[in-house]
């Protein structure tokens, strides 16, 4: 559902925040690098100058492109802007500071680890590309049969390993925490049986969905919906059935709801659902298909069709609330008056 897809967006944003502070410390270390370097090693006078540009120009860059909100969020092609020129900074610090020779030469590596870390394979073997092309300039005055013998290969490749050792650990190590990562965090707000939201996953979403109702003042509902006959289902045919049923009710619901819509296992027999954007006769609409699907979809176990429905109860953003738990609460109680009233219908909250 595109509400996940949603989630997921924002979860990489606030990786991609995080990841993001941890290039702008890169960038500082490595300004301070140099700097050291001009404190303690002293390079040579015609050189001073050179450097001291270098630095000046990569500050500005780093200040401007950072911290004056250029972009109004993060994303991998910022990152990756930076990491390259990154690259070039490094190579005109080098180029002054003993070129192949230098003992800043293995700063490379903190370009390498940044791209690992954010930009994946693709992007880091480029700039090792990229690097490797560096590393042929600060080499000096080659001819062009000398850069393509094998032994000038072989130096070049000798000299370049330990950074591509790195690259590759770097991003393999990468790719299994975000994997991981992503598992764990789909595991806690996913509902095991059904495949759809769980509360926890719930709230994350339905909370920044809400806010934003409220703040552009657009409408959404809440459905709550129960089913009628889980009790008798697993009392006549055992809890393996109540839990085909469940799975049943969840892509009933599902195939009703848009793409923008979320839907959560409430508990036990309980879902719920948020509807952004829709108002209360719309949701109606749309509530009033779910238990005509529901009641048009008997459960098939064991060679028995099992007959089923569902109550639902709704309450909508503004009329009925300012909150989401308010609206959730009456949405409820719309629920419980749809069961008192014989079951299988659809209930809107009523003050």
């Amino acid at each position: 559902m595109q509400s996940r897809q949603v989630e997921t967006l924002s979860v990489e944003q606030e990786e991609l925040r995080g990841i993001s502070r941890t290039v702008a410390e890169i960038e500082w270390l490595l300004l301070i690098l140099v700097l050291l370097y001009q404190v303690f090693e002293g390079p040579l006078p015609e050189d001073q100058a050179a450097i001291s540009a270098g630095l000046f120009f990569y500050t500005a860059f780093v200040l401007g492109f950072r911290y004056t909100n250029f972009y109004k969020s993060e994303s991998r092609w910022k990152i990756a802007i930076e990491s390259f020129t990154m690259v070039v900074f490094i190579t005109w610090v080098l180029w002054y500071t003993g070129k192949l020779a230098s003992p800043l030469l293995n700063a490379y590596l903190l370009v390498i680890i940044t791209s690992a870390l954010a930009l994946g394979k693709l992007t880091t073997m480029l700039e090792m590309a990229l690097i490797g092309a560096c590393f042929v300039l600060l080499g000096g005055n080659s001819t062009a049969g000398e850069l393509f013998s094998l032994a000038y290969i072989g130096g070049l490749v000798g000299q370049l390993a330990p950074m591509l050792l790195v690259a590759y650990i770097t991003t393999m190590f990468s790719a299994d925490i975000r994997f991981g990562l992503n598992r764990a965090r789909l595991l806690s707000e996913t509902d095991d049986l059904t495949g759809v939201y769980n509360m926890r996953g719930f709230a994350i979403v339905a909370d920044r969905l809400f806010s934003q109702a409220v703040r552009y003042n657009r409408p959404a509902t809440v459905l709550m919906l129960d089913s009628d006959n889980l009790k008798a289902v697993n009392d006549q045919h055992g809890h393996e059935a109540g839990n085909q049923l469940l799975k049943l009710l969840a892509n009933c619901i599902e195939t009703e709801l848009r793409h923008t819509d979320v839907l959560a296992r409430f508990g036990g027999d309980e879902f719920v659902a948020l509807l952004p954007e829709a108002t209360a006769s719309r949701a109606l609409e749309v509530a009033e298909r779910i238990r005509k699907a529901v009641a048009s979809t008997p459960l098939e176990f064991h060679g028995k069709e099992v007959t089923t429905s569902v109550s639902i109860g709704l309450a909508s953003y503004p009329d009925d609330g300012r909150s989401i738990d308010a609206i959730q609460g009456r949405a409820d109680r719309a629920m419980y008056t749809a069961k008192q009233q014989g079951r299988n219908q659809v209930v809107k909250f009523k003050a």
